[in-house]
């Protein structure tokens, strides 16, 4: 029997005044695609950041026939899902003068940029809008949330190289030349956002709207939903409603250890524990003892945005050139610190683990949405998602092939699975070539851009 029933795109779960986005489902139509036709899943755009750059050797590819079958220790964790990723060496950064002195001011809010700092202006921000802000320019319309700002620490570092704003530490998105756009460090904050719960239109209900009580009301909604859904779409809608329970379990997780570290930090003892049980632990987000849970909690969320459409454009600041350390990886030297390593082997060997650790979460991510189906593939094929440092090598703060992990098939127009080991492009280039896969018309490159890079997909003409 043809299930004849037609979905709204735009179709949400209401409970209690908050709404909960379904994903695409069978029964649906991306835009305004009336009955009988069909259209493409949008593309989404994910960019994830982690400073100081990388150990040369322990990132590249050795050729480009190895990619695939013995990568690098850096890529490891992406072995599964190296056939739909791209790596490119030879995009060059922002070449830094006249701010020779401020390597780490300029390696993030460069990063999406591809632009420098007015120098005349160094004391306030004015730099350029940034590739992730054009793109949710464009296609901002069309979800609840215009683009998703991440960041797992907080954009408060103090410091002026060469005169520059702090705000050039700590911010990649730009909405304007002049206005810094701040990421959400709280990641209960960021799913309320993605339920949307409002008592008026645009503005934030101040009850939350993730209570126990609230979450099970919505999710009750799905029931009658259900029972008009083909096979397929059920097992979609459960797939993603368990995504949603899982992720609202976690965070209520590290809550809960935030809440008890800090009774105990005060004094207040727990009736959960023995007076001879050594004190818990103080879990200090985002820089306590099990970071990639907090890093994975907020890929979580940037997948669930994703696959909701309540954004297509996220940007996931993992960290900051500020001091921040790994005592997970089993020491607590800070990052910057050990980046200067002088080729010695032991802080080498820290950067490469923090290194093979950042891009363990960014497979975290990709990964799953690679499990999930959407259309006619997975979540992942309709994403170009964009993992990259500012920096080349830490401890020469050279710039000359930034490292770049691209990753799904942005609905068909990035070939992916290989690696590129002479690319002749910039970052601009690279960004430009990137919104341009996604199907966002510019007026100019982006930055210091002069062309696109042709060689990551076959389906861009010369001339385009």
């Amino acid at each position: 029997m043809v299930n004849k029933l037609r979905i709204d795109r735009r179709t949400c779960l209401k409970g209690l005044g908050a709404t909960l986005a379904l994903p695409l489902l069978e029964t649906m139509g991306w835009a305004d695609a009336g009955i009988g036709k069909t259209t493409a899943p949008p593309v989404r755009l994910g960019f994830m950041y982690m400073p100081h750059g990388v150990i040369p050797d322990q990132f590249w590819p050795a050729n480009a026939e190895s990619f695939l079958t013995s990568p690098p220790p850096a890529l490891e964790s992406l072995t599964s899902v190296l056939d739909q990723c791209l790596l490119m060496k030879g995009i060059s950064g922002v070449p830094i003068v006249p701010f020779d002195g401020a390597p780490h001011a300029l390696e993030l809010s460069t990063w999406l940029t591809a632009q420098l700092p007015d120098a005349d202006t160094r004391s306030q921000i004015n730099i350029a809008i940034s590739a992730d802000q054009i793109a949710a320019n464009y296609v901002g319309g069309f979800t609840s949330l215009p683009s998703l700002e991440l960041a797992t620490m907080p954009q408060t570092h103090k410091e002026n190289q060469e005169g520059l704003n702090e705000g050039y530490y700590t911010h990649c998105s730009f909405r304007s030349p002049t206005q810094p756009v701040p990421a959400e460090t709280n990641p209960r904050s960021v799913l309320n956002r993605l339920f949307g719960k409002t008592d008026q239109p645009g503005q934030l209900a101040e009850v939350d709207p993730l209570d126990r009580q609230m979450l099970d009301l919505v999710l009750d909604g799905a029931k009658d939903l259900r029972r008009k859904l083909s096979r397929d779409d059920q097992h979609k809608l459960d797939e993603y409603l368990d995504s949603v329970r899982a992720v609202e379990r976690r965070i209520a997780a590290i809550e809960y250890r935030q809440k008890e570290a800090a009774m105990e930090k005060a004094g207040v003892a727990s009736s959960k524990r023995n007076a001879s049980d050594s004190p818990r632990i103080e879990i200090k987000i985002p820089l306590g003892d099990k970071r990639s849970e907090y890093m994975q909690v907020m890929c979580d969320l940037n997948v669930l945005a994703f696959q909701s459409d309540t954004t297509r454009v996220s940007t996931y600041i993992g960290s900051t050139p500020n001091g921040v350390s790994y005592p997970e990886l089993g020491f607590n030297d800070e990052h910057h610190s050990q980046t200067h390593h002088e080729n010695k082997p032991e802080p080498v060997a820290k950067v490469a683990a923090i290194t093979a650790f950042n891009i363990a979460q960014f497979a975290y991510m990709v990964k799953k949405m690679a499990n999930l189906r959407e259309g006619d593939g997975s979540l992942l094929d309709n994403c170009i998602m964009m993992w990259g440092s500012g920096l080349e090598d830490g401890d020469k703060h050279s710039r000359e092939n930034l490292p770049f992990i691209i990753a799904g098939k942005g609905g068909g127009t990035i070939n992916s699975g290989r690696f590129l080991p002479d690319t002749k492009g910039n970052q601009g280039d690279l960004l430009t070539t990137i919104l341009a896969c996604a199907g966002i018309p510019l007026d100019r490159p982006i930055g210091i851009a002069t062309k696109k890079i042709q060689e990551m997909t076959v389906r861009l003409k010369a001339n385009s």
